[in-house]
C-alpha cells in the first residue's frame, strides 16, 4: 500500500535540505558544497542539486571563491522547517485518509484518527519549528560531530 508509505512522504532531499540548513543555521560563515556532503555522509552531487533547489527558492545564496560556499539567505529565527520541506514535497497533506481518494464506506475509519492527528502533528511542529529552533542543539542531528 504505496499510500500508507506516504503517510509523511520525505525524500533524500529534502531530509538532506533539512539537515544543510542546519547546518548552515550553526555555520560561522559559507559552507562549501563538500564540507556539508561531508558532514551529512553524503553525495557531493547530490548535495549540490539540493543547494541549487534552495537558492532557487531563495531560502541559500551562494559566495562564490576559495572562501566561498552557501550561506542562510535570511536569519535562521525567519525560516521554518515547513517552508523548506514544501520545496521539496509540495504541500503537506493533513487529510485523515492514506487513499488519495477515500474509500470507506462509513465514518469509522480502519485507522480511526490516527493518521489525520499524526500528519497534523508533524505540520504544526514544521510549522512551528525555525531553523534558529533546532540550530545547536549538540544531539548529533545534523551538526553534531560524526
Amino acid at each position: 500500500m504505496r499510500a500508507l508509505a506516504e503517510l509523511v512522504r520525505m525524500s533524500e532531499a529534502a531530509a538532506l535540505a533539512l539537515h544543510a540548513m542546519v547546518l548552515l543555521a550553526e555555520a560561522e560563515g559559507p559552507l562549501s558544497v563538500a564540507e556539508i556532503a561531508r558532514r551529512l555522509r553524503a553525495s557531493g552531487a547530490h548535495v549540490a542539486k539540493v543547494m541549487g533547489i534552495l537558492a532557487r527558492a531563495n531560502l541559500v545564496e551562494a559566495k562564490r571563491g576559495p572562501a566561498g560556499g552557501y550561506f542562510l539567505a535570511r536569519p535562521a529565527e525567519e525560516i521554518r522547517l515547513l517552508e523548506i520541506y514544501e520545496v521539496f514535497e509540495g504541500e503537506l497533506r493533513r487529510d485523515r485518509c492514506v487513499f488519495a481518494s477515500p474509500v470507506c464506506i462509513s465514518e469509522k475509519c480502519v485507522f480511526g484518527g490516527l493518521l489525520e492527528e499524526v500528519r497534523k502533528a508533524v505540520h504544526a511542529y514544521l510549522a512551528n519549528t525555525t531553523l534558529a529552533d533546532v540550530a545547536g542543539k549538540g544531539d548529533g542531528c545534523p551538526g553534531g560531530s560524526p
